[in-house]
């Protein structure tokens, strides 16, 4: 296991014009479905923090401390939201369920992700606010699960509350990777490092979990996921988008260039861009995917990254690799 920086290759090159603009450089690990590595870029088991990619398997050990929720509700629960109406209602009736309310939460205020949702709250007089940050749907299944295990929720975010200590465990236990390092998210969440196989592994279970584990708590997070796409992300978000056009896909974006995804049949992507920019993460998801498995056509769309010159596109963002790669490798 290394620095994040060492050993990172090319993951994709932005072209304008006939020439190569710039190069974003990263690691990426594709398993196909029995685990096995189809594909290596960089260092598969570099220690990150995988940030929001994190999501479904802490909700993975909410359910399992206690938490009952899913469908629009569990999803919300995984979701790096934009703070659309719909989103902000969804959070809001989790935490009125439990008997709580905004005030309750602790994720850092902000205005919604989202420039038309963010308009409309700041014309309705309204700043920064917990409730639309993108977080807060994690945050109200956190006070929930809190509500249902009988744990005080002042102090839900400490880190020697059961409930994050429940959910190290979980990511722990998802990943096979110890957790050895922990510190803040930007909502103010414990974050616990893992490695991007580690992560690739979580995802192949939890996307396999309605075929080979029906029921339990893994089938439930993939179930709410890929019934709400737009719930886990929003309107225009490529998160959102590819969960769209890939049946049964689990997918989750993360801060600082990080993505976790996930098929029904167990293969699974994970890659960390080492500038941590979004611009590269659609076109290397795509390229991931269809070695994963996925249908490359069903793709194209979420995948196609243009450069504009003049509003026009001059060149685009290309993803290094492919199935050809994973082919010459004998996978």
């Amino acid at each position: 296991m290394t620095d994040v920086a060492t050993r990172a290759v090319p993951l994709a090159r932005v072209t304008r014009g006939e020439l190569v603009e710039s190069v974003h450089l990263g690691h990426l690990v594709v398993l196909g479905p029995d685990g096995d590595v189809r594909l290596a870029l960089g260092d598969p088991d570099v220690v990150l923090w995988a940030r929001s990619s994190l999501k479904p398997l802490q909700a993975v050990a909410l359910l399992g401390a206690g938490l009952d929720l899913d469908g629009a509700a569990l999803a919300l629960a995984c979701a790096s939201h934009s703070g659309e109406p719909v989103h902000v209602d969804v959070v809001r009736s989790v935490l009125a369920g439990a008997g709580l309310s905004e005030t309750d939460l602790q994720n850092t205020p902000t205005l919604p992700l989202d420039a038309a949702a963010a308009l409309d709250w700041q014309r309705a007089g309204r700043g920064p606010q917990p409730v639309v940050q993108n977080c807060s749907g994690k945050h109200a299944a956190m006070l929930a699960t809190c509500v249902a295990a009988g744990w005080p929720t002042a102090d839900y975010l400490a880190p020697e509350h059961p409930l994050q200590r429940a959910v190290r465990d979980g990511v722990e236990a998802l990943t096979g990777v110890a957790v050895d390092h922990a510190t803040v998210d930007g909502c103010g969440a414990p974050l616990f490092s893992t490695t991007l196989s580690g992560l690739a592994r979580a995802f192949a279970t939890i996307a396999a979990a309605p075929r080979r584990a029906p029921g339990g708590a893994p089938a439930r997070v993939a179930a709410a996921m890929s019934a709400h796409p737009d719930l886990v992300g929003g309107a225009g978000r490529d998160v959102t988008r590819v969960m769209r056009a890939v049946p049964g896909l689990v997918a989750k974006d993360g801060a600082d260039g990080v993505y976790g995804a996930g098929l029904p049949d167990g293969a699974a992507v994970a890659f960390k861009v080492l500038d941590g920019g979004d611009r590269p993460r659609a076109a290397v998801l795509g390229a991931a995917l269809a070695v994963a498995g996925a249908d490359g056509e069903a793709l194209r769309a979420v995948a196609r990254t243009p450069v504009l010159g003049h509003g026009r596109p001059v060149g685009a963002v290309l993803p290094t690799f492919g199935p050809e790669d994973a082919a010459r490798a004998g996978r």
